[in-house]
């Protein structure tokens, strides 16, 4: 590959990246919105946000890794300019999204009754994470429609209507916190369960914004959604769960794997949790650009392949594998020359930005291994290889990963027992190993493509 096809290939991948990328900090600025405007009424108010979103953003992550599958399957159609099977792949994974959504609002007022008398949380703390999850519940199929949209956009090569939305979103978060939470213009006042309310909001206004968006945009509307709508078709349904159940019970897997981690390291005392969380939300943070290459990555791969221009595809990957490489080299020399300071950005305990800044060293590290695998895993699945994904990321995760890190962390077994930075250096050799297996089924699923062994239907 020359220089000047690497260049060529990086504007375009930096070209789709960004707005997935500024997309993706706007949701977490909503998230903070959330937690600093309960915050202001009590600190129970904001520990019930904390506490009922580490309870919903794992289930509808969980749905949201489904319909991510859409991504690859629209990127590849829209390569072979077949619109019909863009139209049914997304209005089939639309009742996908409508299915589960009502599935977990059914779940929850069934399962509430028999759940709310054992929970042993301080009674107005649980009310208020009960009363948010109740109201949550209800955007949960705008969010999920909305992320159908979202995906069919982008598979087509539009990601700028994501950003856009995701803008829109905030600018209505905010205000809607203020009005529920504090109880302005008649409503009630209802704390940080308030939240709740504010975000179904946002959740059905981002799902009708991005609706108005496809239909006022000439290159989106051509593929005629509306006109498209059907019943449900349950062999194509299945065929699209084939492909986003492992995308999903990977992302499970990642999420849960850092809250089994700060529960783990409880008995450690609050300022070793504090100083994990940081390095944790951080590293959350920097996450977001290989995330955004590699969703770019899914897109751009999909693409070609539908095409059958299977070295262009190739390029790609290896483009975004270099492009993720140099990120990394500056984001980590950032991250430690800068340690320090990042920590005083989250706590003025100068013991917890001591322990902080040491775990910072490590976060570090693992950005490489952490670029390199999910921009391989972005690559699969734009080559629609998503179980491959799931069994090395559990692999990868929970038992090298955690096992490691449980070994060093809590363990006198090898060395004396190291705490976070066990946990940390476990995390590294997780991602590592994930780097290595997923960057090598991608040269597999490569030699296959070139030998006419790849399916693509």
């Amino acid at each position: 590959m020359t220089l000047d096809k690497f260049f060529t290939d990086t504007r375009s991948l930096v070209k789709l990246a960004y707005p997935i990328l500024i997309a993706q900090l706007i949701q977490n600025l909503m998230s903070f919105a959330d937690t600093v405007m309960a915050g202001r009424v009590s600190a129970t108010d904001m520990a019930a946000v904390a506490v009922a979103s580490s309870v919903w953003l794992p289930i509808i992550l969980t749905i949201y890794g489904v319909i991510m599958a859409l991504s690859a399957i629209v990127s590849q159609y829209s390569g072979r300019k077949d619109h019909s099977g863009i139209a049914r792949s997304t209005i089939q994974t639309g009742w996908i999204a409508v299915i589960l959504s009502i599935l977990v609002i059914g779940l929850f007022y069934g399962l509430r009754p028999i759940i709310e008398p054992h929970l042993t949380l301080e009674p107005k703390l649980q009310q208020l994470m009960l009363d948010y999850l109740s109201y949550i519940v209800w955007g949960g199929p705008g969010f999920c429609l909305y992320v159908v949209l979202r995906n069919f956009a982008e598979g087509m090569g539009y990601t700028k209507p994501t950003m856009i939305i995701s803008i829109i979103g905030l600018l209505i978060n905010i205000p809607a916190n203020y009005v529920f939470i504090y109880g302005e213009f008649g409503f009630p006042e209802l704390g940080g369960a308030g939240c709740g309310i504010a975000t179904a909001i946002v959740y059905w206004a981002m799902f009708f914004g991005m609706l108005v968006y496809i239909w006022l945009s000439k290159k989106l509307r051509k593929i005629s959604l509306l006109s498209a709508i059907t019943w449900p078709d349950i062999q194509q349904m299945l065929s699209i769960l084939k492909l986003g159940v492992p995308i999903a019970l990977s992302l499970l897997f990642e999420v849960s794997l850092f809250s089994v981690v700060a529960i783990i390291l409880a008995p450690f005392g609050s300022e070793v949790v504090a100083s994990h969380q940081i390095a944790i939300n951080f590293s959350g943070m920097i996450f977001m650009v290989p995330l955004s290459i590699a969703m770019a990555v899914t897109i751009k791969v999909g693409f070609a392949v539908g095409e059958n221009k299977l070295d262009d595809a190739k390029h790609m990957c290896t483009t975004s594998m270099w492009l993720g490489f140099i990120i990394a080299i500056v984001t980590a020399t950032g991250t430690i020359v800068f340690r320090e300071q990042i920590a005083l950005i989250y706590t003025t305990e100068t013991a917890v930005v001591s322990l902080a800044a040491n775990l910072m060293f490590l976060a570090a590290l693992f950005q490489f291994s952490d670029f390199i695998q999910v921009i391989s895993a972005g690559a699969l699945r734009g080559y629609k290889d998503t179980k491959s994904i799931l069994y090395i990321t559990f692999v990868s995760y929970w038992v090298v990963g955690l096992s490691l890190g449980m070994i060093l962390g809590v363990t006198d077994w090898i060395v004396p027992r190291m705490g976070p930075a066990g946990f940390w250096i476990g995390f590294i050799l997780g991602l590592t190993n994930a780097a290595i297996f997923l960057a090598w089924r991608l040269k597999v699923i490569q030699r296959r493509a070139k030998l006419g062994l790849l399916t693509t239907n």
